[in-house]
């Protein structure tokens, strides 16, 4: 989605009680018109964790008949999109003439390197009945090697996600490796999410990562005499053997992996150098960026 890092503030609290915890960042929520989205990444505290430097949690919202997203074509460099469902549906098109559903459980991954644009909307047949949106959608930032590369759309259907149980808790493995499996979704760089679903009482070892940080999707953890509520983020240092325990019945995501070097964002562009984001905002504001085919005409001004 467009860029509401001026629109969000997070607050951030420093961490006691376990040696390996740095941070836990608790966002603002924020009603777009019906539609709440809390940003926890990035925070002045925490500009990104791994190549991560960007985590949105899209609901949960509920539309009425009629209403629905609709997030016109904008523009992005030097990242990849990670758009995750856990209920409802959105349309993707991009300038490569992709156009793709977006589905719970499935993994959609844009790669825009050089350029891409792209709009995330909202089929006429959903929104002419009630219906309800809750996600993820996630920010890569791309290796300084691959920042220019070609642009690309990937998309993983949820039986391809690979699951596994680890000491009862089921754990879906959506992008790297963790806990002796391997995710089919296309890395660029050294890259860790996971989803676990615990019951309350369950405890899990979190997989190891150079950088990882944990969101409590739904329900509440204990990590020692911490207590991460929901919609808070863990961010950790390197140490490995990090135990939650579920409080109550949680559902959560690990992100993480090796630090790609300091980045640059500007409202969609992330790049490892101003000129890269500076000839980014000139090329789209003269129209030199692709149209997506199918949603030629609207377009979201570059901001002032």
């Amino acid at each position: 989605m467009s860029n509401l890092a001026s629109e969000l503030v997070q607050d951030c609290a420093i961490a006691s009680g376990c040696s390996a915890l740095k941070l836990v960042l608790k966002p603002k929520d924020k009603d777009l018109g019906g539609f709440c989205v809390r940003r926890t990444l990035p925070t002045k505290e925490c500009r990104s964790v791994g190549p991560w430097v960007f985590f949105d949690h899209m609901g949960p919202a509920h539309f009425e008949a009629g209403q629905g997203i609709d997030v016109r074509p904008h523009p992005h460099i030097g990242l990849a999109t990670v758009t995750y469902l856990f209920e409802g549906e959105m349309l993707h098109r991009d300038s490569l003439g992709t156009e793709a559903r977006v589905l719970p459980g499935d993994i959609n991954l844009m790669v825009a390197g050089r350029g891409i644009v792209h709009s995330e909307r909202q089929r006429e047949e959903v929104k002419a009945a009630p219906h309800n949106l809750n996600g993820l959608q996630l920010w890569l930032a791309l290796p300084t090697e691959l920042e220019q590369t070609e642009p690309g759309f990937f998309h993983y259907d949820k039986t391809e996600i690979p699951e596994v149980e680890q000491d009862g808790v089921p754990v879906r493995v959506m992008m790297g490796n963790a806990y002796g499996v391997t995710s089919p979704v296309k890395t660029l760089s050294e890259t860790l999410y996971i989803e676990a679903r615990l019951k309350a009482g369950q405890s899990l070892v979190l997989p190891e990562a150079k950088e990882k940080a944990l969101y409590v999707v739904k329900g509440e953890l204990a990590l020692r005499d911490t207590t991460l509520e929901e919609h808070s983020m863990a961010v950790f240092d390197d140490e490995s053997g990090i135990t939650v325990t579920a409080n109550r019945d949680t559902m959560l995501a690990v992100v993480g992996g090796a630090p790609v070097g300091k980045r640059y964002m500007e409202w969609n562009f992330v790049a490892s150098d101003k000129a890269l984001i500076e000839k980014a905002k000139a090329d789209w504001q003269a129209g030199r960026f692709p149209k997506v085919p199918g949603d030629e005409q609207a377009f979201i001004p570059l901001p002032k």
